[in-house]
């Protein structure tokens, strides 16, 4: 838990949004990738995996990972692109974070570019990354932001992850909750209360309190539920369940249901410490 606490507050000191934590930008190459790295995701290329392969992982996911992400946002390999393809920007909501297919309306690349309605240019306290990053990961958005790789298929819907992660503590309250399935989501059974975030109030006897939430699949991410709770979460343990009510059931295009009639399925159960 300290050292939750204090990568959350050398973030805050540093400053919000894409990168805060990125560091001075010394020792990085023409790609702005640390030099001297092995392993490297080899030369940079307008597609998702080579960008998060040079630029998200070695750079902005020192920071942006786990509960002290600041704004939320987590650009390590397993959600960063459920978490910024199609969604809203925490510090302008009127951006998304990518607007596939229009680099100028997307909220990373105002940041990166240094023009975004709020905060400093990314990476925070250093060099700019280079024009020839900046101009593939624009290109990479022109051609529409898609996944390098699709998620390989399995039998029947299921959850590949969630963000906040089962287990996990964050230390602000979420603006959303996302959960990656494996397969293409059916928006039209996105009905009013099919998921629900609630407040577990009391171990042991079943009480929970029902959190009012906006729930939608992004454009562009046809895998990911946005799960937004209308009020923020104060200090305290939440499930993010499936209903189970009679006729509300979460769905892929091909009909493949998420559990069995009338069953409440868990997506995430998370606690908040803003206080710790």
């Amino acid at each position: 838990m300290a050292h939750r606490v204090l990568v959350f507050a050398l973030c805050v000191a540093m400053g919000p949004g894409l990168g805060a934590c990125a560091g001075s930008g010394a020792g990085l190459d023409s790609n702005g990738r640390p030099t001297g790295s092995e392993g490297g995701g080899g030369a940079l290329t307008a597609d998702f995996q080579s960008i998060q392969d040079n630029v998200f992982t070695p750079i902005c996911s020192v920071c942006h990972a786990g509960g002290a992400a600041p704004q939320g946002l987590r650009l390590d390999a397993v959600n960063s692109y459920s978490m910024i393809v199609g969604v809203p920007s925490t510090e302008d909501p009127s951006v998304l974070r990518i607007k596939p297919g229009n680099p100028d309306n997307s909220y990373l690349v105002q940041k990166i570019e240094g023009h975004a309605s709020v905060g400093a240019q990314m990476p925070f306290g250093g060099p700019p990354l280079p024009a020839a990053t900046i101009n593939v990961i624009r290109q990479w958005v022109t051609d529409g932001a898609l996944q390098a790789s699709a998620i390989a298929p399995a039998t029947g819907l299921a959850i590949v992850a969630a963000a906040p992660a089962t287990g996990e503590v964050v230390l602000e309250s979420p603006p959303r909750v996302i959960v990656t399935f494996n397969r293409e989501l059916d928006r039209s059974q996105l009905g009013p209360s099919l998921v629900q975030i609630e407040r577990v109030v009391a171990d042991g006897g079943g009480m929970r309190l029902e959190i009012p939430v906006d729930v939608a699949v992004p454009t562009g991410n046809p895998f990911a539920l946005l799960i937004a709770p209308r009020v923020r979460l104060g200090d305290g343990r939440y499930r993010v369940v499936v209903s189970g009510s009679a006729g509300l059931h979460l769905t892929d295009i091909a009909g493949n249901r998420l559990g069995a009639e009338g069953e409440r399925i868990s997506l995430t159960e998370f606690t908040v410490e803003a206080n710790p």
